[in-house]
């Protein structure tokens, strides 16, 4: 490429991106789409470098409206894309409006480090939250010890995560902490005869409930039993309340 033609390329790019980001132009991102669009200039890096920050220099010394009427003047259609990606947004939540508040969780369990797929629930937790108006909440769902064991270290690197992806939530809850609020509310389940308890073994569950007709019929029964369901319930966790 002539020194002019590469020219032209950089104070385009330079252009585009002063327009992008406020009226200032910078070397890196300029660089990277010179290289990406020209390939063959990675072997003269060191020689362009100079070039892009004297163009770059030039151009930020334009006025934001200088800038956009030169791109119109000679590129409009890169314009036209840009205005395009900007509408960009979350589609909408089905059935949203039925609704009279949206609220959204990310509820890990403690006992390790988030990973990359843990970061993009929490960022749509977070920004489908703050789209309605409505609450973002962390919960931490630490009450199974037996397979999945919480460490103090983990709640709060959790937290560290969650500040800088610029998530923060609206409320915060850890489950071991409220044992007794979901005890209150099982027992309500059972008076109610909305729950039961079951003393069937897993294999002996699993086979009555592929039956719909049985499924069925056997809820009907033990609903109309809630006292026993109860007595068991209270068996059941008379130990295990802290």
């Amino acid at each position: 490429m002539e020194d002019a033609e590469i020219r032209e390329v950089i104070h385009k790019l330079a252009l585009i991106n002063a327009v992008n980001y406020n009226g200032k132009a910078q070397a890196g991102p300029v660089m990277g789409k010179l290289l990406a669009e020209k390939p063959e200039l990675k072997a003269q890096v060191k020689e362009i470098g100079p070039v892009v920050a004297e163009i770059i220099k030039q151009v930020n010394k334009l006025s934001p409206e200088e800038q956009r009427k030169t791109v119109e003047d000679n590129w409009p259609e890169l314009l036209v894309k840009e205005k395009v990606e900007e509408k960009k947004r979350l589609p909408k939540l089905p059935s949203a409006e039925r609704y009279e508040r949206v609220v959204t969780r990310f509820s890990p369990n403690p006992d390790c480090a988030i990973h990359l797929g843990s970061a993009r629930a929490i960022v749509l937790c977070s920004e489908y939250a703050k789209m309605y108006k409505g609450s973002f909440i962390l919960r931490f769902e630490d009450t199974d010890p037996r397979l999945k064991r919480s460490a103090l270290m983990f709640y709060d690197m959790i937290r560290e995560d969650l500040t800088w992806l610029d998530c923060k939530p609206d409320k915060e809850y850890i489950q071991s902490d409220r044992i007794l609020i979901y005890y209150e509310y099982t027992e309500k389940l059972l008076k109610d005869g909305n729950a039961y308890v079951c003393t069937c073994k897993p294999e002996a569950f699993r086979k009555k409930m592929l039956s719909t007709s049985h499924a069925q019929t056997e809820t009907s029964r033990l609903r109309n039993t809630w006292h026993v369901g109860l007595k068991c319930w209270t068996a059941l966790t008379r130990k295990a309340k802290p």
